[in-house]
């Protein structure tokens, strides 16, 4: 130990060499997207935070350019073999990048469609409980495989790991009153003249034109049940399977969540999800179930809240994996740490929201003995009560502390308020920003009069006088997740804000109990459906008006003003890009160089309207194509958009280049056109910078005042106090939490509440 710290001096007293002098990351000339040739150093080993509103060009800066060229230099360190196995990285549009680090991407991604991957095997948390229950269970059951349910050693062989078992609905299959000619099979893919329904129509087991319910028993059974078998069909052997059978194999043995959402529906309606009865759905076999410590086993100890797992985890001690249990405690104090004891172990991964996905895997560095890293966090708040941003906080200076340099895309004063270094982009969204407006330390943003500078301090005051509520919608009993027989009435009419820490039922209450319920629109941040020919045009029925103007004005056919159909570039069919596959390197995406990404032919480029082609408009912002097309059903579909902060997208934009807060506001833009009574919102501040959220504020008020009843859920306490009723779960978490601590006004809140919500809420507006 005293020569270690003797080697610590000298080299503190040394004089500085080569090495130590790259202690910034410098960008210079950085023009991805809407940047506008930035350039600046960014100090390492410090927390930067980067602000400025939605559109700005914080994402395009920090993901698409530094992490981006970062991760694409990693890539090219591999042979040409592997790299063939990794996502292709474009070369970010930048004149230069240097003394950059390996960067570490801890997005808001959900993490993977796999029923099999849960919050225990996503942080080997799991992996690590199997091997203390392999060393210290009773009865012995053998390795630490024994007790995995994804090996064939551990797993329930009636469920093979999954937990559960499905039966079939036959009645959901078919419509017996029909014959097969006449469309009897309702599975998707099997409609009539399908290939499918061409091989069991001539199969010979039964005739087409006879009505399903006229069937005799052994008809019925090879129609359903068959086994594979070869048939004689024209010239052809076929394999033919009964219908069941085949729906078993086609559909049933993929996983749901990696279903399209079509078949997805169909599932859901036909097969019916059990626990599966020989594990009780803990997807264990009877010999790994039987293994206990302290008289619990490893599936109890999975379905245990975090919180609980930890404290039980610190009473078991034995020397053999007393290193194992120290990194097991820290792993699941880290989780309880970032807000996540509410979870358990066994919790499936894909169920997880965008922020709770963002801190799982945000554990996994904690521990990690990498130094000198650069972590990039995209809004690490969201989903976060301010009770657990200060939490939150903690952990992003440790990572910091380690010596990594942290780089945070957030719009939270309590985040900025700890930066090290703020870069501030702006001024306005898309073509109105790309520009840095203020580099430096927080006390100088404080006082450096742009738009983030001048809302730090910002404070949304408490609603003066509430709106009357017309009536109410009552929810009675309700007991999904954690709930615990909840009773509550939702005003209408009003502008009602749900609370609550992380895990505290909110989600569970309202979306178990509102969100299906006739003319209740849900506006949420899941990731919209579609190819990479998407975008907000089509998505919102944008385009058509817009193709139409086109043919008016010109006298052609709407279609040419298609990409998808005839007026598409023969060269790279409507996409602007061509696709190269080099073999076993990475495939190359290029410009077309036709249309030179313009997606049209030379001819429907000729065809006008005031001035611009169909491109050109494309190519247009919401709010300048707002002021372009000045009436009509487009400028309409517009007006929505503009309305809910959309202005700076893109006509043309791709819909996966839109983060969870920008899905959730262009579907809230779409049901604004119809007639809808009740809204509900989940958390709709994602994204918003601080002046942004005035105006969904506006917005929400609108809504309110047109006879609306809006909900939503929410931790920004400017929304809160802007409500008219208030509920709040709480007290905590998971099995702490489910219960309604509070209903009323934001004033009665902060003068009568003692909850964490009462608390933070108080603080805020200075009471």
């Amino acid at each position: 130990m005293a020569d270690n710290q003797q080697i610590t001096r000298q080299f503190i007293q040394s004089e500085p060499t080569a090495a130590d002098l790259h202690h910034v990351i410098q960008v210079r000339g950085a023009r991805e997207n809407n940047l506008r040739n930035v350039s600046l150093d960014l100090p390492k080993r410090r927390l930067t935070v980067f602000t400025g509103v939605s559109g700005s060009g914080k994402s395009s800066l920090v993901f698409g350019t530094i992490a981006a060229e970062s991760q694409r230099l990693i890539n090219e360190t591999y042979t040409a073999f592997v790299q063939s196995f990794m996502p292709s990285l474009g070369r970010p549009d930048v004149d230069g990048l240097h003394n950059l680090s390996a960067a570490i991407v801890v997005d808001q991604e959900r993490m993977g469609a796999n029923s099999r991957s849960t919050v225990g095997t996503a942080t080997d948390a799991y992996t690590m409980l199997r091997i203390v229950f392999s060393r210290l269970g009773s009865p012995y059951v053998g390795t630490s495989t024994a007790f995995s349910f994804n090996s064939p050693e551990g797993m329930c062989p009636r469920c093979e790991g999954l937990g559960e078992i499905s039966t079939i609905d036959v009645d959901q299959l078919v419509d017996r009153e029909l014959s097969l000619n006449e469309g009897a099979i309702t599975v998707p893919q099997f409609g009539v003249d399908s290939w499918y329904w061409q091989v069991m129509a001539h199969s010979g087991f039964y005739s087409p034109d006879k009505k399903l319910k006229d069937f005799t028993t052994q008809e019925w059974d090879d129609f359903l049940h068959k086994p594979s078998c070869k048939v004689k069909v024209g010239s052809n052997n076929i394999t033919y399977e009964g219908l069941v059978t085949k729906v078993q194999r086609i559909y049933l043995a993929k996983d749901r969540d990696a279903m399209q959402p079509h078949i997805r529906a169909f599932v859901d309606r036909a097969v019916v999800f059990a626990a599966c009865p020989e594990c009780a759905g803990t997807r264990l076999g009877a010999a790994a179930l039987s293994s206990r410590i302290g008289g619990v086993n490893i599936a109890e100890c999975s379905s245990m809240q975090i919180t609980d797992l930890a404290e039980f985890v610190k009473g078991i001690d034995d020397p053999s994996v007393a290193p194992l249990l120290a990194n097991l405690r820290h792993l699941l104090d880290s989780l309880v740490e970032i807000g996540l004891g509410y979870l358990s172990l066994d919790r499936t991964s894909s169920t997880l929201s965008g922020g709770e996905a963002q801190r799982v895997k945000m554990v996994r560095h904690l521990g990690s003995s990498l130094t000198d890293v650069t972590y990039v966090f995209d809004e690490p708040t969201v989903g976060l009560h301010p009770h657990d941003i200060r939490r939150m906080n903690d952990l992003l200076l440790r990572l910091r502390d380690k010596g990594n340099t942290v780089l945070v895309v957030e719009h939270k004063p309590e985040v900025v308020a700890i930066a090290d270094h703020v870069v501030d982009l702006g001024p306005g969204a898309g073509q109105d920003g790309g520009r840095i407006c203020y580099e430096g330390d927080v006390a100088g943003l404080r006082a450096s009069g742009t738009l983030t500078g001048r809302h730090l301090e910002h404070r949304a005051r408490l609603r003066e006088a509430v709106r009357r509520p017309t009536g109410h919608l009552s929810i009675t009993g309700a007991r999904q997740h954690n709930l615990r027989d909840v009773d509550v009435d939702i005003p209408l009419g009003v502008l009602t804000v749900v609370t609550g820490v992380a895990g505290s039922g909110k989600s569970s209450l309202i979306h178990g109990n509102v969100s299906g319920r006739d003319g209740v629109v849900v506006a949420d941040q899941s990731p919209i459906r579609g190819s990479r020919r998407s975008n907000p045009a089509t998505y919102t029925g944008l385009l058509g008006p817009i193709r139409t103007a086109f043919a008016k004005a010109n006298g052609v056919k709407p279609a040419l003003f298609s990409a998808n159909s005839e007026g598409a570039c023969g060269n790279c069919n409507g996409i602007g890009l061509v696709y190269t596959d080099l073999a076993m390197m990475a495939g190359v995406a290029s410009v077309c160089e036709k249309c030179e990404g313009k997606r049209f032919t030379a001819e429907v480029l000729t065809y006008r309207l005031n001035g611009r082609n169909i491109s050109d408009v494309l190519d247009m912002s919401v709010a300048e194509a707002h002021g372009f097309f000045t009436s009509g059903q487009a400028h309409a579909i517009l007006g929505r958009l503009n309305d809910v902060g959309l202005g700076y997208l893109r006509l043309g934009q791709p819909l996966n280049t839109l983060s969870g807060g920008e899905r959730q506001r262009i579907k809230l833009a779409i049901h604004m056109a119809e007639k809808s009574s009740v809204y509900v919102l989940d958390e709709p501040t994602s994204g918003l910078h601080m002046a942004d959220v005035d105006k969904l504020l506006a917005l929400l008020d609108r809504l309110v005042d047109e006879g609306n009843t809006v909900i939503v859920i929410e931790h920004h306490q400017a929304v809160m106090a802007h409500a008219d009723w208030l509920i709040d779960l709480g007290p905590g978490g998971g099995h702490d939490g489910g219960r309604v601590v509070f209903t009323g006004t934001p004033a009665q809140l902060v003068a009568e509440a003692d909850t964490l919500t009462a608390r933070h809420l108080r603080e805020y507006v200075g009471g």
